[in-house]
């Protein structure tokens, strides 16, 4: 008698345990708490890149800071200024000498100083 109520016991538990784990289970799988678990996860990830974005950042910050130091020394722009010599002059890569602040004295009639628009649509 006591060996059918411990194995009848036993397997009551044994099936109550099985149906909670199943139970739970079947909630973790729900759609409702896919998405939760999903947005978690997603909101984890994306405070870690952040920190990882901004670590990267301000190391590129430092270090074009740095290289620009080096490149100013290098090319003299961070030199004392000496006082026997002019000042130095910054030149534009390409400079459009044909713009009107380049020419000298007044305009003749024969050539009439003309600026160019930037609009594209204008010949169309």
């Amino acid at each position: 008698m006591f060996r059918r109520t411990f194995w009848f016991t036993t397997g009551v538990a044994a099936g109550v345990w099985a149906t909670t784990k199943v139970n739970r289970k079947l909630r973790q799988l729900t759609p409702e708490s896919l998405a939760a678990t999903a947005a978690t996860k997603a909101v984890e990830a994306g405070h870690r890149l952040k920190g990882r974005a901004l670590g990267f950042a301000l190391d590129v910050r430092d270090n074009m800071a740095q290289r620009e130091a080096e490149l100013g020394e290098a090319l003299g722009l961070n030199a004392p200024v000496d006082p026997e010599l002019p000042p130095s002059r910054r030149y534009t890569a390409i400079e459009n000498r044909n713009h009107p602040k380049y020419v000298e004295g007044p305009a003749s009639s024969e050539q009439p100083c003309t600026t160019y628009s930037y609009n594209r649509n204008e010949d169309h």
